[in-house]
């Protein structure tokens, strides 16, 4: 029974819709109703009077008949061109809104190519097709945004990975500032109080081995001079002062230009300089703010930067001073961490390291016995062979020196020299037994340089040897010692030795 009652809501709903559709129907669906609403009567008339001659073979109809026919014929075409004319109005109106939406949307020049057209589906077919090419150049525009902002979030991400190196963050900075105002190329130069200069740090856009060389002078009242007092944005036209230019190269500087200082509390720390390209003039006041407060935080980095690194080496030459002071307490290897360091610095260089391996090497022989200041002074200065106990003492310096430098970021790179100096490619080493490959090429090469002057020095227990008796030992220990290295340090040290 429920059922019942609900049926006749449930089509009055339905024909309700299906009426209710027709207002939403599509403009060939409505053209096609009124088609058939204007053609009906006419339709009907024909018909009737078709019929009247089949069957009586004339056509009978009175006066009133004729113009009632004729008055709903004329009222259902009317109401029909009514009816169209409202429709087609519609698609008139739908593109003048269309036009005027436009005027924001696309160039003057697509706009009036479009208004030339009389015809207004011409008019809608044109401004859809407008508005499809701007839209695939949007998405076009979207997606090279989306590369861009990928690629400046990788080189943040390994400027994270490298806080140690601020040049990542100040490349990724010009790099960055370069692209947003189509420039060609821009700099990082820093200031020289004592000289008054200005010396380069990082340049984007050309490569130059040269530019950390580079030196400008603050002129008096000249442009640079000017923003080093004003500490405020400037464009700058002409040349920079003096210009300069490498051979065969493109200038470090490309006019026009926008030179901005680096302040930090009020004090000129340097310049960021953005140059060639479209910069001119016409900069907005927002551009200029962004540049310039791009510029403040840069300040900000390169002054915790440099703190940070002053910090570090006040750690690591405290740290030195305790490995001195250890070298200098025993009479017999005093003076040892400097020829440990002399000799890394020959083998490095005989072997074509590069300077950061070869500075790692100097620091590392620097603190390498750094683990001697937890061995007790009678075991360290013991005359004879030491004992079995005194030796797992002895044994555990390496580890020592490694648990003090760990904590210090900066001497991070030089935590595998100094625990593992006492390994041999045989495993026989201290304190880990690392075998061949295990063992870094910047190990072997200390160890050599610990071991040779460790034999051609004087101890409690033995009399220094000779340069050539070293030389055999160390060849001896074949499986022990890298032989490459151990040959090229002969080579060279033991000749200068004996040629002296």
């Amino acid at each position: 029974m429920k059922k019942d009652k609900q049926k006749p809501h449930f089509e009055f709903e339905t024909k309700h819709k299906n009426l209710g559709s027709i207002e939403d129907a599509s403009i060939l669906r409505k053209f096609s109703v009124l088609f058939l609403v204007m053609s009906i009567l006419p339709l009907l008339v024909l018909f009737y009077l078709y019929i009247q001659l089949l069957t009586s073979g004339k056509i009978s109809i009175t006066l009133l008949q004729f113009q009632m026919t004729l008055m709903f014929t004329v009222l259902g075409v009317a109401l029909g061109y009514d009816t169209t004319r409202r429709l087609f109005k519609s698609v008139v109106d739908l593109t003048a809104a269309n036009r005027k939406a436009l005027e924001s949307v696309l160039d003057n020049k697509t706009l009036n190519e479009i208004n030339q057209e009389e015809n207004e589906i011409a008019v809608l077919s044109k401004s859809f097709a407008a508005v499809t090419d701007r839209l695939e150049d949007n998405v076009r525009k979207l997606d090279e945004a989306r590369k861009t902002l990928h690629a400046v979030m990788q080189k943040v991400g390994k400027g994270i990975s490298n806080m140690d190196n601020i040049d990542t963050f100040l490349e990724l900075i010009l790099e960055t500032m370069t692209n947003a105002l189509n420039a060609e190329i821009s700099c990082i130069m820093l200031y020289d109080k004592q000289k008054n200069e200005l010396y380069g740090k990082t340049l984007f856009g050309i490569e130059s081995s040269e530019f950390k060389n580079y030196r400008l002078i603050i002129k008096k009242n000249s442009l640079l001079s000017q923003i080093q007092q004003n500490k405020k944005l400037m464009i700058i036209d002409d040349n920079l002062d003096t210009p300069h230019s490498l051979k065969g190269q493109k200038p470090f500087f490309e006019y026009p230009m926008i030179c901005t200082p680096l302040v930090y509390r009020d004090k000129f720390s340097g310049v960021i300089i953005v140059g060639g390209g479209e910069i001119s003039e016409s900069i907005g006041d927002q551009d200029r703010s962004l540049v310039y407060n791009l510029a403040s935080q840069t300040a900000v980095a390169i002054e915790n930067s440099t703190l940070n690194t002053d910090i570090e080496k006040t750690y690591f030459e405290t740290i030195s001073a305790l490995a001195l002071a250890v070298d200098v307490k025993d009479k017999f290897s005093r003076g040892h961490l400097d020829r440990v360091g002399v000799y890394c610095t020959v083998i490095g260089k005989q072997l074509g390291l590069d300077d950061e391996d070869i500075k790692n090497l100097q620091s590392a022989a620097r603190l390498h016995d750094l683990g001697k200041i937890g061995i007790p002074d009678d075991v360290l200065s013991k005359k004879g062979p030491l004992s079995d106990e005194e030796w797992l003492l002895m044994r555990k310096h390496p580890e020592i020196g490694e648990s003090i430098i760990k904590p210090i970021r900066s001497l991070n790179n030089l935590c595998d020299i100094i625990r593992h100096h006492h390994e041999k490619l045989d495993g026989t080493g201290y304190p880990d037994g690392l075998k061949s490959e295990e063992i870094a090429p910047l190990v072997r090469i200390i160890t050599i340089a610990d071991i040779y002057d460790a034999l051609t020095s004087d101890r409690s227990y033995r009399q220094r040897l000779r340069s050539k008796e070293a030389s055999q030992i160390l060849r001896q220990m074949d499986k022990q010692l890298d032989q490459d290295i151990v040959e090229i340090f002969l080579e060279t040290i033991v000749f200068d030795e004996e040629s002296k």
